[in-house]
């Protein structure tokens, strides 16, 4: 079949592990014909939004199609740009010709031209997924009440009579499709993001020692217990307050291994707690060493907000501590994590002690997060995603 994934109401980064490459890559290997329709809107080395200076159509590493297309320049560039009006939108989804659209955030107002296209091409098959809720989006009155409950609701509504099925990566994202845009509860699911598991396969396939040699490469003995953490170091994260709860337990058996970048305002405090002797900061990782990291991991422990580490650690099947919040629990499957309620470094450090030292407990969480991993397989949820 041909897929066309349409990004025009955010960004889309190459060579990311973003669902939206994800998803495009396993549509490549399950043997559809898969088109990227994306925005100017991409990352800078530093992780910054940025604009790719001009339009363009290459074919990415995964195999895929990718056409960038600019704001339109008729009218003012600028409200063009917030209002997510293009080039030619109509003119390239017909050239792509496809048989199933995958709509990557409905935000943008040039979605009526989808609409146009669905009206020509009857059986063409709409999904659209949401990853904006009420921690990430609509977080001031005018975003919430003007852009979203008017402008991104419009939208959605004028897709939903052709849309099979609308999908929330997480519980709080299904929920806002509902109480924001009116999307009704049947036309809602859940799809999670997940890991890319030929990534996983290409690391235990090709070095089947690879644990013990990452381990040497990192000075770290074969019986201590790793703990894992990472991705944007901020208070946020409260990767501060797990640094102090290691600090606190001060067990030589238990090694503490940190990855990622640090916001300017933690980098004091950060550096003060990384003197301790269980602690090791590893620095920017790539995604590869990532997902090595996770696999050599005894326990991830993300006490803070969400980040999409936490489905990434799940479906490398490790045991894992997450910061509760409502409607995010759909990273546990069925007894795979323990959920932080407290938000203190007195209760991460319990936890922690509590799974270290109560073997037949850890073995318990360790075989449902490795019986359920493949839930997040993008293997799997790539196929999910087109077949209802």
């Amino acid at each position: 079949m041909k897929i066309l994934h349409i990004c025009l109401g955010n960004f889309f980064i190459d060579n990311y592990s973003y669902q939206e490459n994800m998803l495009t890559k396993f549509h490549v290997l399950q043997g559809h014909e898969v088109t990227v329709l994306a925005s100017l809107v991409s990352f800078d080395k530093q992780g910054k939004y940025t604009l790719i200076e001009k339009e363009s159509t290459y074919i990415s590493e995964d195999g895929y199609k990718v056409i960038r297309v600019d704001y339109k320049k008729r009218g003012i560039y600028r409200l063009n740009r917030i209002f997510r009006y293009y080039n030619k939108i109509y003119e390239k989804i017909v050239s792509a010709n496809p048989d199933i659209i995958f709509i990557h955030g409905c935000q943008f107002m040039d979605i009526r031209q989808i609409k146009k296209y669905i009206l020509k091409k009857n059986q063409v098959k709409i999904f659209v997924d949401n990853h904006a809720d009420f921690i990430n989006s609509a977080t001031n009155w005018l975003s919430k009440n003007v852009l979203h409950k008017i402008f991104w609701r419009k939208c959605a509504k004028l897709i939903e009579p052709y849309t099979v099925k609308f999908y929330g990566v997480t519980q709080n994202r299904c929920m806002f499709l509902n109480s924001v845009y009116k999307i009704p509860i049947n036309k809602i699911e859940l799809l999670v993001m997940g890991v890319d598991d030929t990534l996983i396969n290409q690391i235990e396939v090709n070095n089947l020692d690879y644990k013990s040699k990452i381990k040497k490469e990192l000075s770290i003995e074969e019986s201590e217990f790793i703990i894992c953490s990472g991705g944007k170091i901020d208070f946020a994260k409260n990767i501060h307050k797990l640094m102090q709860a290691i600090s606190e337990i001060d067990n030589p058996n238990i090694k503490l291994l940190i990855f990622g970048n640090i916001a300017p305002e933690i980098e004091e405090l950060f550096d003060s707690l990384n003197s301790h002797a269980s602690i090791k900061y590893l620095g920017w990782l790539s995604h590869e060493q990532i997902i090595k990291l996770f696999l050599i991991s005894d326990l991830t422990v993300f006490p803070g907000t969400h980040s999409v580490l936490w489905e990434e650690a799940v479906g490398c099947g490790i045991p894992a501590v997450f910061k509760y919040w409502k409607g995010m629990t759909h990273v546990d499957v069925g007894g795979n994590c323990v959920f932080l309620k407290q938000d203190s470094t007195y209760e991460i450090k319990e936890v922690i002690t509590d799974l270290y030292s109560n073997e037949e407990k850890y073995k318990k969480i360790l075989k449902v997060a490795q019986e359920k991993k493949e839930l997040f397989y993008y293997s799997y949820i790539s196929k999910k995603a087109i077949l209802n």
